[in-house]
């Protein structure tokens, strides 16, 4: 059978964005092994825990929206260069505690890496600049 890797990423994202965002939608992309690992803190994520990342997140920015300028397609692999954007207008979780809305925008360079396989998502590696977005929200020296 044909998988249209691209078409099942861009549906997976479409899925995260706030003004659509359908969490079990975004989850069923995955393989039941399938992972979604933050590259910058090194956060491995499997199954309810992959729809949980993604609404902490949107609660933070419910106007997030994911600019996606580049996709390159090699078989399995999908990858994406993109913008991840919105406005701090909810608590946003992190490591360190939870930081309370700023009402400041957001534009963080992203690339994201998919390997697929028979149209799941067998893993999501996501190289975010997330200094980018703590120098954005004051919360780092720029």
């Amino acid at each position: 059978m044909f998988y249209n890797n691209e078409e099942i990423v861009r549906k997976l994202y479409a899925a995260a964005e706030g003004s659509g965002k359908d969490i079990a939608k975004f989850v069923s992309f995955f393989s039941a092994q399938g992972y979604m690992c933050d590259i910058p803190t090194g956060t491995k994520l499997q199954g309810q825990a992959i729809g949980e990342a993604i609404d902490v997140f949107a609660d933070a920015f419910p106007d997030v929206h994911r600019e996606l300028f580049n996709v390159y397609v090699a078989q399995d692999v999908v990858v994406v260069e993109l913008a991840i954007r919105g406005t701090h207008t909810g608590d946003l979780i992190i490591a360190s505690g939870t930081v309370p809305p700023t009402g400041k925008k957001i534009d963080v360079p992203c690339c994201d890496v998919f390997h697929l396989a028979d149209g799941k998502v067998i893993s999501f590696n996501c190289y975010n600049a997330a200094s980018v977005m703590q120098q954005q929200l004051g919360l780092a020296d720029s």
